[in-house]
């Protein structure tokens, strides 16, 4: 970042750039709020780099995966009041851009300013993509960028015809990988306590088999 400014400053034309990217971003702005007015609940859709993208319906695959995240994760957060879990028709706002990821968390200190009503949250401070043909690209470019550069502390990438999960974590300015596989545990360091098999997210048995486990009181044989 720094790089490109000092790159920008030095240019002769600086002023005239100035002139274009206030004019480009002040159309964008208002591009961004007919976006909020027109977008509807039965819709899953972004707004990224002033672009409205409409996503398509997704495949079985992907559906489950996501479930099976959704409600492991879910049922952890809230049975021990750690926060807020979300689906994937939660619209999270980014400086520039609005995503609706497939599964998004909160730790308790967000959640606690979430209203019931309210339509646009903050930035969460994990995130889940499940990969689809047409949001791959997406999910590994732009979204990760984005999500790395404005305080996603967590990002899981999860391939559901491979079935592989990666999950990077944020050091510093930047994600590090800190495993891809698909056999063995994955334990969140931003959820507190969060771990689960990585074959629960592809196999719905393993998922209702360490579900329940999840849930059996402490103490429990």
């Amino acid at each position: 970042m720094d790089a490109l400014v000092e790159k920008l400053l030095e240019s002769p034309k600086l002023p005239e750039l100035i002139d274009e990217l206030q004019a480009r971003m002040s159309e964008e702005r208002a591009r961004r709020e007919r976006f909020y007015n027109e977008i509807t609940e039965d819709q899953k859709a972004e707004f990224i780099n002033g672009e409205v993208i409409v996503h398509s319906p997704n495949k079985i695959r992907h559906l489950e995966v996501r479930d099976n995240l959704h409600t492991l994760l879910r049922a952890f957060v809230q049975t021990r009041r750690l926060g807020f879990v979300a689906g994937e028709k939660a619209l999270c706002v980014f400086p520039r851009n609005d995503y609706e990821p497939d599964v998004c968390y909160f730790n308790p200190g967000k959640a606690g300013q979430l209203a019931p009503n309210q339509l646009k949250l903050p930035v969460p401070d994990f995130i889940a993509e499940v990969l689809s043909d047409s949001t791959a690209q997406t999910d590994r470019g732009q979204k990760f960028r984005d999500y790395q550069a404005h305080g996603v502390q967590e990002y899981w990438i999860i391939d559901p015809d491979q079935q592989i999960l990666e999950q990077y974590i944020r050091k510093g300015e930047a994600y590090e990988l800190l495993q891809k596989s698909a056999t063995g545990e994955v334990r969140s360091l931003t959820v507190p306590g969060f771990s689960i098999p990585v074959r629960a997210l592809f196999d719905v048995q393993v998922q209702l088999q360490f579900l329940r486990k999840m849930l059996e009181p402490e103490g429990t044989a």
